[in-house]
């Protein structure tokens, strides 16, 4: 029987018990679940953690010292995710925390065999859980950031609240190495100092003009001796093209970039400039100085955990929305009406420091 209360059980776990975390997407939402992890074996490091996501999103839990398994799931390898989910009720898992929420993560939820199924109390499918938490009850506060959210069914199930630590990443040095040449080769020697530009986002409604970032990398360049590297995923190429025309001369590309390889180019550069997006996530944990722009979604949620940065967002009534398209305008106005003042402000504010530490 599910309940809106979830009884502690974590304390009464026998050492070394299983557990099995499941957040199937994004970039950055697995790295906002890494405090949670992070605190949990901090407080018990005998329980053994596997975690269940996306393979492509797999690697940016490589290295982790506080998870035993990733699980990589491929959802579109029907067969797999049968062999997958067949697999897991042989485990054992003494709980199961589902932190996503979807059709598929209920699920395997349901599958994992775990007498213990946490979730959160606004999740579809309430029946499948035997413990359902909210987080907002929990802190006292209707807003929160994801980072929160995510320890929240830790917390409830029993983890001693405390201070949530910060994004847990470990760059791999293989691809340090190939950035450094990959870099190289497009003109950029090593000890170089660049600002990493990230000009795309899942959304439109995220996505703050090209051409203003085109302008933005040539004030970057001319005014502060940054070099400006536009970062881009598959099928984002003509919003680069956009970017580099409005910056008026050759400019450097690091596209199609593994995960590991994407971690070690923010790790590198100067100043991290971007849309909110999974990016921006891994530049906090790596404690990047960052400018990072908001749209339609929630900045309270969403903002750059622990980390160095400066906000630019102009706020509306309609904010947050689901961002899939404007609901309020004929165009989303909340990311378009960001000025290029207002980004070069919030640069100059994040660079005077990082410049007089060069001097």
């Amino acid at each position: 029987m599910s309940s809106n209360r979830c009884p502690s059980f974590l304390s009464e776990l026998p050492p070394g018990a299983n557990l099995l975390v499941i957040r199937l997407r994004s970039l950055g939402d697995a790295l906002l679940m890494t405090p949670a992890l992070r605190a949990l074996k901090q407080w018990r490091p005998d329980l053994r953690l596997a975690v269940l996501l996306y393979r492509r999103f797999a690697p940016i839990l490589a290295g982790n010292p506080d998870v035993e398994e990733v699980i990589e799931l491929d959802p579109k390898a029907p067969l797999g995710v049968v062999r997958l989910a067949t697999g897991l009720r042989g485990r054992r898992f003494a709980a199961c925390f589902n932190l996503h929420g979807g059709t598929l993560s209920a699920a395997f939820t349901r599958l994992s065999g775990a007498a213990r199924r946490v979730g959160f109390r606004r999740f579809r499918f309430g029946g499948l859980y035997t413990h359902r938490v909210d987080p907002a009850s929990l802190f006292g506060r209707e807003r929160l950031h994801a980072a929160e959210n995510m320890i929240a069914p830790f917390y409830a199930a029993g983890l001693p609240q405390g201070e949530i630590p910060l994004l847990q990443l470990f760059p791999r040095e293989e691809a340090r190495s190939a950035v450094r040449q990959k870099l190289a080769a497009r003109g950029v020697p090593a000890g170089t100092r660049y600002v990493l530009v990230q000009p795309v986002a899942r959304q439109v409604t995220q996505e703050w003009p090209f051409e203003r970032y085109g302008r933005l990398a040539r004030v970057l360049e001319e005014q502060h001796g940054l070099v400006p590297v536009l970062h881009g995923g598959p099928g984002e190429e003509a919003k680069l093209d956009a970017v580099a025309r409005a910056y008026g001369k050759a400019v450097v590309r690091m596209e199609g970039l593994s995960v590991p390889e994407l971690v070690a180019l923010v790790e590198g550069a100067a100043l991290f400039v971007g849309n909110d997006s999974g990016p921006a996530h891994i530049a906090a944990a790596l404690n990047r100085p960052l400018v990072v722009l908001f749209g339609s979604m929630d900045s309270a949620a969403w903002h750059p955990w622990r980390a160095p940065y400066a906000l630019v967002q102009n706020y509306y009534p309609c904010n947050p929305c689901r961002g899939d398209r404007c609901y309020a305008f004929s165009e989303p106005e909340c990311i378009l009406s960001i000025t290029q003042e207002q980004v070069q402000a919030a640069v100059e504010r994040m660079l005077s420091p990082l410049l007089l530490a060069v001097k």
